[in-house]
């Protein structure tokens, strides 16, 4: 899927100024690219890819592209890099466990290699899905392994090396932890014990495969025959990608906790300065399943797959993300599931009606436009920023060619597609379903003429005829949509 445009409403109009929460300082700080030159450079901690990307996971990206495409829109030149975990990643975040990519090809059957190829490829497709907009960088980890050797060599008088591998030493460089809040006993249980290591949390550099093993993914290095760890990758290709110190670097909260910290540790001991790399870090929230509904062993909703295969249009998860704040908690249930799929069936229906309406004349729409941005200028307040897209979507008075323009803009910031977006679209046939969306819209339509002819056994019998399909008939809908899949 193809960058957004720079739409931004109009060189006239200075826009209210940018503020982001930067979890470093814990504060909400006001935006301002470091190199004007340079533009802003964005890098944002992409998936690892041993199994089909989680909900959960890909909040994470909604929330990254809201902010890429905000940035774009107020005029920012733009950079952006999310990487791919191929390699590196343990079953944990610690320095112990299996290698998610190897342990996902023992189960399968197949090389990591095969593995890290269909889950990218799933990843991408999952991204165009919710119309994330495609980054300028997506590197692969292990296109970069003799980058990250000659890092860690760089590096080494942080470090000291075991059998195991290379580790760095924490206590070499200034306020190790300040992103996460400091480590507390709770921080430090999260890190298994290694032999030899002299502080708990001290973290791998390099992982040397252990005597009498063999990786599929290894390479020869100066502490041994092995694979980099996983903090190591972000730092290399943050640096050769965008140079440091960069814009923002944004993240699942998950990661504030270890996988930053370690990240900017190896930043600082590689610029002997107590500079971060990123001047603004950026964490979303969590997905919180309290229901059980994502669960796998339940056979829950845990990936964009499923959601479709039940029958939901991917964008209703985008809507879902975009109705809570970024750095709320989100709850995922089958009731806030159906209320966005609901909100983006009115906010469909309204825009069709929008798009083709010819209005009362009145060509200034700018008091939308300023609104929109006083919303996502307050860090990326899109809860506040939908209701003024439905109070522009249900304004007669615009003219035709100002609705459609100021409906594009919307469009560039919050990615929903009004306006193209059709009723039609909408229609995702559940994977299981036993009959077809045409063979479902005849049904309904015969279902119609009985009810009009009051033949109401016949009427009863299409409906239940169609229930036992797994197609739940809507009569009365205030929105006019005719039939429903269960969640």
């Amino acid at each position: 899927m193809a960058k957004p445009s720079n739409c931004r409403y109009g060189a006239a109009m200075t826009g209210a100024s940018l503020t982001l929460y930067n979890s470093f300082t814990r504060s909400l700080e006001p935006f301002a690219p470091i190199d004007l030159a340079r533009g802003t450079r964005v890098y944002s901690c992409g998936p690892t890819v041993y199994s089909d990307p989680h909900l959960g996971n890909l909040r994470a990206y909604v929330f990254t592209d809201t902010l890429s495409r905000t940035l774009r829109w107020k005029g920012y030149p733009l950079t952006h890099v999310i990487n791919i975990t191929d390699v590196g990643h343990l079953t944990s975040d610690a320095d112990a466990g299996e290698d998610k990519m190897e342990k996902a090809a023992k189960a399968r059957g197949q090389s990591a290699w095969d593995i890290s190829r269909h889950y990218a490829d799933v990843f991408r497709r999952n991204l165009a899905d919710l119309n994330i907009a495609m980054p300028d960088h997506m590197p692969l980890a292990t296109d970069y392994v003799p980058a990250m050797i000659e890092f860690a060599r760089g590096i080494e008088q942080h470090c000291y090396a075991l059998d195991s591998g290379l580790y760095f030493d924490s206590t070499t460089v200034p306020d190790y932890g300040k992103l996460s809040g400091g480590q507390d006993d709770a921080g430090e249980g999260r890190i298994e014990s290694v032999v030899g290591k002299r502080h708990p949390q001290d973290f791998a550099i390099w992982r040397n495969t252990p005597p009498g093993e063999t990786r599929q993914m290894e390479w020869d290095s100066p502490w041994g025959r092995g694979a980099p760890g996983w903090h190591l990758e972000c730092s290399v290709m943050s640096a050769q990608l965008l140079g440091l110190p960069f814009d923002i670097h944004t993240g699942g909260i998950d990661h504030r906790e270890i996988h930053h910290v370690n990240e900017i540790a190896q930043n600082q001991a590689h610029c002997n300065c107590a500079d971060s790399g990123a001047r603004i870090w950026m964490h979303n929230n969590f997905l919180v399943d309290r229901g059980g509904k994502m669960s796998k062993s339940k056979g829950g909703i845990a990936t964009l797959d499923a959601l479709v295969a039940k029958g939901v249009h991917p964008l209703a998860y985008r809507l879902m993300c975009l109705s809570a704040h970024y750095r709320s908690e989100l709850e995922f249930s089958g009731d806030n599931l159906l209320a966005a799929l609901v909100r983006l069936r009115r906010l469909v229906l309204a825009a069709e009606k929008f798009r083709t309406a010819e209005g009362k004349g009145k060509t200034d729409a700018s008091s939308y436009l300023e609104r929109l941005d006083a919303a996502v200028s307050e860090d990326l307040n899109t809860p506040r920023a939908l209701p003024v897209l439905e109070e522009l979507l249900a304004d007669k008075q615009l003219a035709r060619e100002a609705r459609l323009a100021t409906l594009e803009q919307f469009d560039a910031v919050l990615g929903l597609n009004l306006a193209a977006l059709t009723r039609a679209d909408l229609r995702v046939r559940p994977a299981d379903a036993q009959v077809t969306d045409a063979e479902i819209e005849a049904r309904l339509a015969q279902r119609k003429e009985a009810r009009a002819a009051k033949d109401f056994a016949r009427s009863d019998a299409i409906r239940d005829e169609l229930l036992g399909a797994g197609v739940e008939v809507m009569d009365g809908d205030p929105l006019g949509w005719d039939w429903k899949v269960e969640i």
